[in-house]
């Protein structure tokens, strides 16, 4: 990571894939009802990557839980700033000697956004539901529960066919997302929720607006509502700041604007962490990168730092795959693929694949645009004739490349946390990396103590950067700029959601 105003990556921080631009404005055009001097009472907060619906159970993408979790949508646990599984709707909870059962006690006075009561009938009705009717791959957090026991309307018992040091986690993000019956009919423009806000309006590709709820169970935010408005270009963001119509960036998508910002007191600037890997993945199912020589030798001829700072202005960090500086599980792999052009061009040689010639899907992100020319010039140096296709973000990139897997290599930032098994430990996820070696061993590593699991989960990580499954170009860094006056944006990116319950004026 750039050492200039940035956080050291540890262990004790998490992050997830919020990464998007975010901004407030105040007492501006559309930004709110506060008059001059007056304190504001709105927020607008700049995004990209604007979601096609707020259905997360059918539709893949980071865009809406980051918009929906936390704001609209709870669970029973969620994670803090370092990581730890905190309560949420549920108070507190039990696990059996066996660890295969998590008895939960509810919080009391808990309603939706609707006015229907929470209950553990409804904890009930959302974890059986994940198994029946989502589509999202998401849903397979959810096999290893065997049954949801309701045992009065502020208990709920869970059990699991096999321990699982993942599960507890799985609860803080979209799977864990708890659903009223009565509010799933139009869960694409209309979601029904716990949280602190409710959607009033949802334009597609354009805002959300979220209302905060006089009736919220919980400390409510100390704003009245907040705009999420869609922006498809960075610069047009850091303008929007500079003349007041955002009060924030949060992930800020062009790092090399930053100074302006860092020499004014008018704004502050924190770089935090995230859990989001800029990856270069690698169809395995597709020629020629179904031979492993040849995704060896993309490895090798990559200058990652060169990329990173090149293109990213030097923040952010290296990592070598999915597992990242703050999974319990991880270790520095990134020797393993030193820069090395001339070892690469050995093995295209080895795989006869001189002079090889591959399409390379770019979506329309300012990450993706920034990294590609260069990956395009240092594979050019082994012997690989990169072309770029630029590929529309989300919609078209999502049905094209995560859909229906028609590409053979790409670039896409991927927010899920601890997202090691979810991109690898299935042959039909769009890598379509053969994860017969890994599987018996994470399933193993899964039901193990915590000294097993993480041992099993770095054995898993260490096949998969042997097998050169998918490369990782840098992790993403957590940019935040926002006027001095704003309070309690998130400083790490936690998961996919970005977190605005803590959010006030000074």
């Amino acid at each position: 990571m750039r050492r200039r105003n940035s956080l050291t990556l540890t262990a004790a921080l998490i992050a997830a894939g919020t990464l998007a631009l975010a901004g407030c404005s105040a007492g501006s055009a559309g930004s709110g009802d506060a008059g001059s001097g007056s304190t504001p009472t709105t927020a607008t907060i700049a995004l990209t990557g604007a979601p096609v619906n707020l259905d997360f159970t059918t539709t893949a993408g980071s865009a809406i839980p980051q918009a929906m979790m936390s704001n609209v949508y709870e669970g029973l646990v969620q994670l803090d700033q370092s990581g730890e599984i905190q309560p949420l709707l549920a108070k507190s909870w039990k696990v059996s000697d066996d660890r295969k059962t998590y008895t939960f006690t509810l919080e009391e006075g808990v309603t939706f956004s609707n006015g229907d009561e929470f209950t553990a009938d409804d904890v009930k009705f959302s974890f059986d539901r994940v198994k029946t009717d989502w589509v999202s791959s998401l849903k397979s957090k959810m096999d290893v529960v065997a049954s949801v026991d309701v045992i009065s309307d502020t208990e709920v018992a869970v059990t699991l066919t096999q321990p699982s040091n993942a599960w507890l986690f799985s609860l803080a993000t979209p799977v864990g997302a708890i659903f009223s019956p009565d509010g799933i009919a139009d869960l694409a423009n209309a979601p029904v929720g716990t949280g602190p806000y409710a959607v009033e309006t949802f334009t597609a590709n354009d805002k959300i607006v979220l209302d905060t709820r006089d009736d919220y169970w919980g400390e409510a935010p100390g704003v009245e509502s907040v705009t999420l408005k869609y922006f498809a270009d960075a610069t047009a963001t850091t303008n929007a700041l500079r003349t007041g119509d955002i009060d924030a960036i949060v992930n800020l998508q062009a790092p090399e604007l930053l100074d302006t910002f860092e020499s004014d007191d008018k704004y502050t600037v924190t770089t935090g962490t995230s859990s989001g890997e800029v990856s270069l993945s690698l169809n395995n199912k597709a020629a020629p990168f179904d031979d492993v020589r040849v995704r060896q030798a993309v490895l090798y001829a990559l200058d990652k730092q060169a990329i990173l700072d090149t293109a990213w202005n030097g923040y952010g960090s290296l990592v070598a795959t999915y597992a990242t500086p703050t999974d319990p599980y991880y270790e520095d792999l990134n020797d393993k693929y030193p820069y090395d052009p001339e070892k690469a061009k050995e093995l295209l040689k080895e795989a006869g694949q001189e002079n090889l010639s591959i399409e390379y899907t770019v979506p329309t992100r300012p990450y993706a645009q920034a990294v590609s020319e260069i990956v395009v010039s240092q594979l050019k140096d082994v012997g690989i004739t990169a072309t770029i296709k630029s590929s529309e973000f989300p919609a078209v990139w999502l049905d094209e490349v995560f859909t229906n897997h028609n590409y053979q290599m790409t670039t896409v930032l991927a927010t899920e946390a601890r997202d090691l098994l979810t991109v690898f430990n299935d042959p039909n996820y769009y890598i379509g990396y053969d994860n017969t070696k890994i599987a018996p061993i994470a399933a193993e590593a899964d039901s193990a103590d915590e000294a097993g699991y993480v041992s099993g989960m770095k054995q898993v990580a260490e096949q998969i950067v042997d097998d050169a499954a998918t490369g990782v170009l840098f992790l993403f860094p957590n940019i935040t700029v926002s006027k001095a006056e704003l309070q309690g944006l998130p400083e790490n990116a936690i998961i996919e959601a970005l977190n605005l319950t803590q959010l006030s004026w000074k």
